[in-house]
């Protein structure tokens, strides 16, 4: 891997996709910092601190720590992401984004206009929805959030907020173009991870003072250890279905009969199913906080309890099942391998095929949910268990890892079209000569 890294900085074009991946980067986190005009900084965190586990708490880890200072950026990237997985699942429903889907380059540039669209009025609600909330928020320590609240603050708020998340859109897409990774993906992680360096120097400071001991400060860090190992190995991990192409004789050629593979991810869904499941169980706590006679009830659903807990891995494996479903069509996959003389192995073609392929992918999903629920209840068990400062739950833990091995896997894909370049291209023979001198 360091060998990789060494000659990832010996080309320049990657060289070059790398630097202005971390310079675009680097003006996310300086827009973090920019705050709103017309909001008391002091009053607004003490409320956040007072409303971990609530939406407020959800979108504030997502937007890297923005929506507690309340900068332009407070959004964060959320609005797009939102808008693209509805994009993403009422295809289901819409033949026409369905074959929007299936157009290539055209249909995805229409999609993309759609989801900027989409961007724009889902910022303008949730601005909206944001700054009324925010004039009606009392700090804990008394005081209100907003200094002169009116339709002058809700204008400017929204107006605000959503050319910020247009301002991260752009950024997303910049990096996507021009840079190394996916944008969207890598503004998120870089959210996540920017909140590290506070939360192990509050871990280091409860060490030194003696609240936590080092034996289990070495035991956390075995467990996220292991925790990451475990979601490497398995978001890496596949199902191979055999596939043997048929024979076809064409004038003198013969054509197919190869051999291939069906991959088959055990994580299928991704990360949206614990996103989708999170923003749906913080909904009680949310409202709990603006209509008091809510509270009672709310208190049943605060992570770490049992409720909580077993309502949370039940929400994830149905989004496992629900999002495979729609994401991935196995009678798509068995036209496409009839079609090109594909067949698996034993099994009849067409509707034999397609049931095949349901079959496999429902087992494998079974074992996805099992992975995704673990790592999502397990690391807030452990940190509630043995109060641990911050809180770097299984789903942040989830992006992170999954985005690294994303960017990883392109940086590795740059590397390998340079390499071939370089033997197949003009001066190649030159080249391989010159290192077998060296």
């Amino acid at each position: 891997m360091l060998d990789g890294f060494s000659n990832a900085s010996r080309i320049p074009e990657l060289r070059r996709r790398l630097v202005f991946t971390a310079m675009m980067l680097a003006v996310y986190r300086i827009g973090v910092a920019v705050p709103t005009p017309g909001i008391d900084g002091q009053a607004l965190a003490s409320f956040f601190d007072a409303a971990k586990g609530t939406l407020f708490g959800w979108i504030n880890l997502f937007s890297g720590g923005a929506l507690e200072r309340f900068s332009v950026l407070a959004l964060g990237i959320m609005p797009y992401i939102s808008v693209a997985i509805i994009l993403d699942l009422l295809k289901v429903a819409s033949p026409y984004l369905d074959e929007l889907y299936k157009e290539g380059e055209a249909g995805r540039r229409k999609i993309t206009q759609y989801t900027r669209f989409g961007t724009v009025g889902l910022a303008l609600i949730q601005g909206f929805m944001i700054a009324v909330s925010l004039e009606k928020i009392q700090a804990p320590g008394g005081g209100s959030v907003v200094y002169n609240p009116g339709i002058g603050f809700e204008v400017m708020t929204v107006l605000t907020v959503t050319a910020g998340t247009m301002f991260l859109m752009w950024i997303g897409e910049q990096i996507t173009e021009r840079g190394v990774g996916n944008g969207i993906s890598l503004i998120i992680m870089a959210g996540i991870i920017a909140r590290l360096p506070s939360a192990l120097g509050t871990t280091t400071q409860f060490v030194r003072e003696g609240e936590m001991s080092i034996f289990l400060l070495l035991f956390i860090l075995l467990v996220a250890g292991g925790v990451i190992f475990g979601i490497v190995y398995i978001e890496t991990a596949q199902r191979r279905i055999p596939i043997q192409y048929a024979r076809r004789v064409v004038g003198r050629r013969v054509y197919g009969g190869q051999s291939s593979h069906l991959p088959l991810k055990i994580n299928t869904s991704g990360v949206i199913p614990p996103i989708f499941a999170s923003s749906i169980l913080v909904f009680p706590a949310t409202l709990a906080t603006f209509v008091p006679f809510l509270k009672p009830y709310s208190s049943y659903l605060t992570p770490g309890g049992v409720y909580y807990d077993l309502v949370y891995v039940a929400l994830i494996v149905f989004f496992c099942y629900f999002y495979t479903a729609v994401t991935f069509n196995p009678i798509d996959v068995a036209d496409n391998l009839k079609k090109y003389g594909g067949f698996i192995p034993g099994i009849r073609p067409g509707r034999f095929t397609a049931d095949y392929i349901d079959k496999v992918l429902s087992r494998i999903t079974l074992g996805g949910a099992v992975y995704v629920s673990a790592v999502c209840v397990l690391p807030t068990i452990l940190i509630q268990r043995f109060n641990v400062p911050f809180y770097f739950g299984g789903t942040a833990l989830l992006i992170v890892v999954g985005v690294s091995i994303d960017t990883i896997a392109q940086i590795e894909t740059h590397l390998i079209t340079r390499n071939y370049e370089c033997i197949m291209g003009p001066g190649g023979t030159r080249r391989k000569k010159s290192r077998r001198r060296a």
